[in-house]
């Protein structure tokens, strides 16, 4: 009786860590970003003047990459959309392509859109939704650049974490 009960402990244990194991491994094969970075906001309100820039390598021109907008926001954010301005530079160029983008942050009916936990939400948007901007934009080898600027009529721009970018390589 006492030698069951204690292999059915030690069975148990081993049961455990094999499944952290297999959830250790099965993390690991998740597909990586080709590029992300984040960049804390001075004291959780974007400026005007804050202005992150991204730099990043390309050098497989054949590949397809899509762009996101990473941003972190608490729940008191009082708005339920961003406007950004995207300054891009390709490899040899001089002067970036400037574009406004409208990021949706909630629903309609006021749900915060992306992954939230407590009053903290994580939201990533393509920048790109065209195919044809994303082959265009990524055929040249060398290093891009990215700027992201808040474009609102409200500066600073409260209860904004984090604002980042992320480039993913479509397989």
């Amino acid at each position: 009786m006492f030698w069951n009960l204690e292999f059915g402990i030690w069975n148990l244990k081993n049961r455990i860590v094999l499944v952290f194991v297999l959830c250790l491994f099965m993390a690991g094969c998740m597909p990586s970003p080709y590029f992300q970075r984040e960049e804390p906001v001075p004291q959780n309100a974007w400026t005007y003047d804050f202005k992150p820039t991204f730099k990043f390598d390309i050098n497989d021109t054949n590949a397809s990459y899509i762009p996101y907008f990473v941003i972190r926001h608490t729940d008191a954010y009082p708005f339920s959309n961003v406007y950004i301005w995207v300054y891009a530079k390709q490899p040899g160029d001089t002067s970036f392509h400037k574009s406004r983008v409208n990021i949706q942050l909630a629903e309609n009916t006021g749900k915060w859109l992306g992954r939230g936990m407590g009053e903290i939400y994580e939201q990533y948007m393509p920048l790109t939704l065209s195919e044809t901007d994303r082959k265009r934009f990524f055929k040249k080898k060398g290093t891009y650049e990215i700027q992201l600027e808040q474009n609102m009529r409200v500066d600073p721009l409260p209860e904004i974490l984090h604002v980042g970018l992320r480039i993913e390589k479509v397989q």
